[in-house]
């Protein structure tokens, strides 16, 4: 399913005159990995962001520190600020970011499989928070990667061609 999903994002972008990026925290460049791990997609992958760490978010991305001390790492907020933050430093016109828990543990509020996805091009950002569940920490990466594809794939079919 995640191979369908990211040629089916490689084949949109290529048909849109897309770039794409992304920031990546609880997948550790899984969904890079997924659009990178089919050939041609240089020709719309234009870079990747391991910001796993909350100096990485900062220094990278531009992550404002306040918003992680007043927020968390796993928060809209700070999903918003990663899409925004790869698409203003890479050559992108559509850039996704995931922040979250993959587990094991987390917290009440904020309990494992609990992901948060900013997407962002020149337009705007949105952001969706989605709750997993304790499904263990290689099934909550790897619904982080298929939901981050899906919601990649929506955003540019939503673009007119060349944007």
């Amino acid at each position: 399913m995640t191979a369908q999903l990211a040629q089916d994002v490689l084949t949109a972008c290529k048909a849109k005159g897309v770039m794409i990026a992304t920031a990546e925290s609880c997948t550790g460049g899984l969904i890079a990995g997924a659009l990178t791990d089919i050939a041609g997609s240089s020709a719309v992958f234009d870079r990747g962001f391991v910001t796993y760490s909350n100096a990485a978010k900062v220094d990278m991305l531009g992550v404002d520190a306040n918003a992680i001390a007043d927020h968390g790492a796993v928060s809209p907020q700070v999903a918003a600020q990663m899409a925004m933050g790869a698409l203003n430093r890479s050559q992108a016109t559509v850039a996704i970011s995931v922040t979250g828990v993959a587990g094991p543990g987390g917290t009440a509020a904020k309990p494992e499989g609990m992901v948060c996805f900013g997407i962002a091009t020149a337009k705007g950002h949105h952001t969706e928070t989605m709750q997993f569940g304790a499904i263990g920490r290689h099934e909550v990466r790897r619904a982080t990667v298929a939901h981050a594809l899906s919601m990649m794939l929506a955003q540019v079919d939503s673009l007119s061609a060349k944007n």
